[in-house]
């Protein structure tokens, strides 16, 4: 009985880096050449998608089933309805999940994938189209599609030629040039992504508006133009924002006072009991509108370098306000 291999002795760092280096050098050569074979069969999937009234089926198996994964996803989140339909599955039962008016991604390198071939006839019977991508334009599985695009590669990263690798990156990136083309043409905007993302950090920055993180009513601090200095300091003390609004009696926002006009006027030996607001106040401060996006709050804090916003219709009434720490809380910064 013959003994196992003994394991490799360590390889040195130098020789790690050689290849790794390598890897990505011919991964990104596969991608590359895609660039100039990208022609009118590109095109006629695009439209064949655009046309599809129902959704995108994606199906592979092994790796090129990862990665048909992974494209079905992000074709969904950027508004070409897809999901992935493994082909084993679908000779049990699954294939139930495809109509005639879908559309089917077939994924294969070398075009001749057992699994995918058992089904094809039968979808194609049904009536859906068929996009195929392989690494092999003479396949059956490419002479059975209605349009096939070739992610050939001049060899995989793997050193013995043989794990998908460069292939898979290549199918990859492809199946994201696709997705980034059906997002243009359809028009799809950054509002439309957030509403298929809205648990994460993203649906947040894109979702969450002024009015939904500024504080109302009693929360907000104002005091009226012809307020004390002392009458704003306490305001400032109560509300705990670090300034105050000053209004008209219109509640129209005529100006601010922050924690740090305040230091400026002890600074220069204001006197703290007699002063009034209106000679201390910043006139004509920055706010902002209920309905614009928090981070654009954010940006304009930032640019402007302020800590607080008062919010305001267009009338200039006041109506809320908010700072840096309120935006921190709702997750937009």
């Amino acid at each position: 009985m013959s003994k196992p291999a003994s394991p490799a002795s360590p390889a040195e760092p130098a020789r790690i880096l050689r290849l790794a280096r390598e890897v990505l050098e011919i991964e990104s050569t596969a991608v590359t050449s895609l660039i100039e074979r990208l022609d009118e069969h590109f095109v006629r999937a695009v439209e064949l998608i655009l046309a599809c009234t129902s959704r995108v089926v994606v199906s592979g198996i092994g790796k090129s089933g990862h990665i048909g994964r992974k494209i079905a996803s992000t074709l969904a989140s950027t508004g070409t309805p897809a999901f992935f339909v493994h082909p084993a599955e679908a000779s049990h039962g699954d294939l139930g999940m495809i109509t005639r008016n879908d559309v089917m991604l077939a994924i294969s390198y070398s075009g001749e994938s057992d699994e995918l071939l058992t089904i094809i006839p039968l979808v194609k019977r049904q009536g859906a189209q068929l996009i195929a991508m392989t690494g092999n334009p003479a396949s059956t599985l490419a002479k059975e599609a209605d349009v096939h695009l070739n992610v050939r590669v001049a060899k995989e990263a793997c050193p013995l030629n043989l794990a998908p690798t460069a292939s898979t990156t290549a199918t990859l990136a492809l199946g994201d040039a696709l997705a980034v083309a059906l997002l243009d043409a359809r028009g799809f905007k950054a509002d439309d992504f957030a509403r298929s993302h809205p648990g994460g950090a993203l649906g947040r920055r894109l979702l969450t508006h002024v009015r939904d993180v500024m504080k109302t009513g009693a929360q907000v601090p104002a005091v009226r133009l012809g307020a004390t200095l002392t009458d704003a300091i306490l305001e400032i003390s109560r509300k705990g924002m670090g300034m105050t609004a000053i209004v008209d009696d219109a509640d129209r926002v005529v100006g601010i006072f922050t924690d740090g006009d305040l230091r400026r006027a002890i600074e220069r030996g204001v006197d703290l009991r007699g002063a009034l607001i209106a000679d201390l106040m910043t006139p004509g401060p920055t706010t902002i509108g209920p309905n614009e996006l928090a981070v654009e709050a954010v940006e304009l804090m930032e640019r402007r370098r302020i800590n607080q916003l008062l919010v305001t219709e267009e009338s200039g009434r006041l109506i809320g306000a908010l700072n840096m720490h309120d935006l921190f809380q709702a997750k937009v910064v």
